[in-house]
This record gives structure tokens, sequence and C-alpha cells, in this order.
């Protein structure tokens, strides 16, 4: 059996941390993520996924992820029910993130181009809290340089460069 999905969106708001009455934080936010064609009007559509991170990586979203922010999620569905106060069941479904990857940096550095991509991962959900980051994949940009600020002007590049 194969349970894995990856997206790439932008958060609707900021996310919600939050913890369990056994103390392990647990943050819940929406990633809109655009559908790859237009509707009847002419306009994008987009599909709003609901996320949950546990453990280090919940508290690493809570404090970097924010309202608007370019991210890539991956992790499984998973779909949960209850019965709320109407005597009703209700279905959940919902991705439960293992790895995060924030893929712009934050809107308020004043932009200037510079790229931040870092990546947290969650570890498994076993009770053993082996969620600290896994994966110290961080891949930070450290030279300021945005390599694409040419604004559309052509780039200088010889025959010999290309590899066809």
């Amino acid at each position: 059996m194969l349970n894995r999905v990856i997206l790439i969106g932008r958060l609707t708001k900021d996310p919600e941390l939050r913890y369990t009455p056994s103390g392990v934080a647990v943050t819940q936010f929406t990633l809109a993520v655009d559908r790859p064609f237009t509707g009847q009007g002419g306009e994008r559509e987009a599909d709003f996924i609901p996320v949950v991170t546990w453990r280090q990586l919940a508290e690493t979203c809570a404090n970097y992820l924010r309202k608007g922010r370019l991210t890539a999620v991956e992790g499984r569905i998973q779909v949960r029910n209850y019965e709320n106060n109407e005597g009703k069941r209700v279905y959940v479904t919902e991705v439960i993130a293992d790895n995060v990857r924030f893929l712009e940096s934050n809107r308020e550095s004043g932009g200037g181009g510079n790229r931040e991509e870092s990546s947290y991962s969650g570890g498994n959900n076993s009770s053993n809290n082996s969620g600290s980051r896994s994966n110290n994949n961080y891949s930070r940009n450290n030279n300021n340089q945005d390599p694409f600020s040419d604004e559309g002007k052509p780039i200088d590049i010889s025959d010999d460069d290309l590899p066809f």
C-alpha cells in the first residue's frame, strides 16, 4: 500500500499551534493549491487542503510560516470521523505532514529577491518523540544576489555551455 502526497501552495492564514493534554505540539493550517486549469469564467480555481503537523515540526511551522507564504508539504492523507454536538457523524480528510519546505523568505523581510528554502522533517509520529528535525536539509542562498535579476534581458550563453 502507498499513501503519499506532495503539495505546493500558499497558506490561507497563519498556522494554529496547540498542545495536547500530554504536552505534544500540533499545528493546523490550510494550503491553497491552484488547479491546473481555469474555470468557466476564465478564473483560476484552487483547492483548500487542511494540513496537520506534530511535535517539533509543528512548533517550527508555527514559528516560521505565515499567511500567503509559498510552502511545499509532503505527507499522507488521513480520514478521521467524529460525532458532532447534533449527533451527526462528521468526516474530516487532512494531510498529516512529515516534511515541510519553506519555498520563499518571509515577505516582511523587505523582499530584495532574497530566496530562502528550508526543509523540516517531523520524523515518525510514534510516541518516542523522534519528531525533532531529522533532516538538517537547510539550503540558504547566502550571497544575496538574485540569479534572475536580469528582468527578461537575454542571457549570454555560448553553444558550448549547452548540454545538447
